[in-house]
């Protein structure tokens, strides 16, 4: 899912280092856990949501079939069995009987049909509504060309759900664990629409509910007492705290008004160590730091022009210079080690001298009609953080050494990922992608066709299309890899996308709090951490 990272600030190393020291001044309130979240939510509505951010308090707030448990391992959530059928196309979920919203209404499998319907329909507009499509005819639904009712999805009782699929899916159970996946209240959307998830008129099935929303301030989640296991939740009260500039967020930690941070400034884990210990916390993610690029826009159409672009992208001075090694060069969009694949293939560069690789860029630049008395020139669009205008500055410099004319614009994360997901135009801009499962589909996914709201420069190469469908119908696990591995070969030489790092997760985990594990799926669900003092 999208990662909007920070908003712009000029505060450097030094600065950020003079606050002073672990000290932890602020009384901490003893019943509630101050979050440090990576931006304000555009919604609460799970249907509408994309981002990490959103993400985290929806985990709070809803329960899915499944969810994860604080080493990131899935786990029954309002689904307490399941079965499979032998074609592995239909599973069949029992609800757990004590699952109830937090107004006490029992929590029933219809209320999943009504969810999972929702979503799928066109006139939702979900963003993310594609990550759906296993469902059977989900697509055709989603387009309009079937109804809602023709969704593979039925409740032959209160407590029976049963999904129908287009074809065996192996990462199924980690997607119902997905914000895509969550129940709403039915009475709650027929009575407020789409105001549903305001805070006075929220109803939720997960270990918390919705208190207050103050934006660009807190959002404060109070535990719901008519959870099923309300009484192992040990924090009372959330209140996750928007985040977006890094410096700051650390000084406040610091002051003892944030808990935990779920991220740092890259270039200064070394200092953040030193001052802090072992509050700071890294761990494995899935995730991707990429530059999208215009392919419906000339020159950027030119894949000779994508190309000399990525050839210079120095990715081992980013990830260990700038992001202080919480970041892995990316040379592939898919990561090493995910599930039911093998190892990706790459675009062209790790191995090569970097004086070869200018020599290569400037002569695919030349061909494609650049040079001295015409040299290309770049809007690079990035979303502000500290480490992603370190990152714009350096990429630019790196471009500079083959002639190429960088202009920066940037805003907030909110207004930047909302203007790509609308279609606005642009020359290169940042993207970065946290996935939502283990598996090479949910990288590749997001440059096929059609898939805009995910693809904002509109890449659609039928021959990768065709790679992405046979991989989707083949059951055979093995050959569904090679489908995927040459499904990626297509775009790591064609650069819709430019891969630059891959991500690793990084926190600051005040001692009063317990709980916390770092896991690859980067879930920490409040349900399953404590308090101490």
């Amino acid at each position: 899912m999208l990662r909007p990272h920070r908003r712009h600030c000029l505060v450097g190393g030094a600065a950020l280092l003079a606050a002073g020291g672990v000290g932890r001044a602020a009384a901490a309130p003893a019943d509630l856990y101050r979050r440090g979240n990576d931006a304000d939510p555009e919604t609460l509505d799970p249907h509408k949501s994309s981002t990490v951010a959103e993400a985290h308090i929806l985990r709070d707030l809803y329960e899915g079939l499944l969810t994860y448990d604080n080493h990131g391992a899935i786990i029954p959530g309002a689904a307490t069995t399941w079965t499979v059928s032998e074609d592995r196309l239909t599973y069949e979920f029992t609800l757990r009987a004590d699952g109830r919203w937090s107004n006490g209404d029992p929590v029933r499998a219809a209320d999943f049909v009504f969810a999972l319907r929702r979503i799928l329909a066109p006139a939702t507009a979900a963003k993310y509504a594609e990550i759906l499509f296993p469902l059977k005819n989900a697509r055709s639904v989603n387009q309009g060309a079937l109804p809602p009712e023709a969704l593979g999805v039925a409740a032959p009782n209160e407590r029976r759900l049963v999904l129908t699929l287009e074809q065996p899916t192996p990462y199924l159970l980690e997607l119902l664990t997905h914000q895509t996946s969550l129940p709403v209240h039915p009475p709650s959307v027929a009575r407020h629409g789409d105001a549903f998830a305001r805070a006075a008129n929220s109803v939720t099935n997960g270990p918390y509910r919705l208190r207050e929303v103050v934006p660009n301030d807190r959002i404060t989640l109070e535990r719901n007492p008519h959870f099923h296991a309300a009484a192992t939740v040990a924090i009372p009260q959330v209140a996750f705290l928007p985040t977006p500039d890094l410096s700051s967020a650390v000084r406040r930690y610091a002051a003892g008004e944030i808990d935990s941070l779920a991220d740092l400034p890259g270039d200064q884990i070394a200092s953040l160590q030193a001052r802090f210990g072992t509050q700071v916390v890294l761990g494995p993610a899935l995730g991707l730091y990429a530059l999208a690029v215009n392919t419906r826009k000339a020159p950027f159409d030119d894949v000779r022009v994508r190309r000399a672009l990525s050839l210079v992208i120095d990715r081992e001075f980013l990830a260990s210079k700038l992001w202080g090694e919480t970041m892995e060069p990316a040379y592939a969009l898919c990561p090493p080690g995910l599930d039911h694949y093998r190892t990706p293939p790459e675009t062209a560069g790790r191995e090569v001298l970097p004086i070869d690789r200018e020599d290569e860029a400037r002569a695919l630049l030349a061909a494609a009609g650049f040079g001295e008395g015409r040299p290309l020139r770049v809007e690079y669009r990035f979303n502000t953080s500290d480490n992603n205008r370190n990152t714009a500055l350096a990429i630019a410099d790196m471009w500079r050494g083959i002639g190429v004319v960088t202009r920066f614009v940037y805003t907030d994360a909110k207004t930047h990922f909302a203007y790509l997901r609308d279609g606005g135009d642009f020359d290169v801009a940042r993207m970065s992608w946290i996935a939502d499962y283990s598996d090479p589909q949910n990288f590749l996914f997001l440059l096929e066709s059609g898939n805009d709201g995910l693809n904002p420069g509109h890449y659609s190469n039928p021959a990768y299309d065709a790679l992405m469908r046979r991989a989707a119908a083949e059951r055979d696990i093995a050959r569904r890899a090679d489908l995927l591995y040459e499904a990626e070969a297509v775009v790591v030489t064609e650069l819709p996308w430019i891969p630059v790092m891959h991500t690793r997760s990084k926190a600051l985990i005040a001692p009063r709090l317990a709980g916390y594990h770092p896991n690859l799926r980067n879930a920490a669900p409040t349900r399953f951490l404590r308090l101490t003092a």
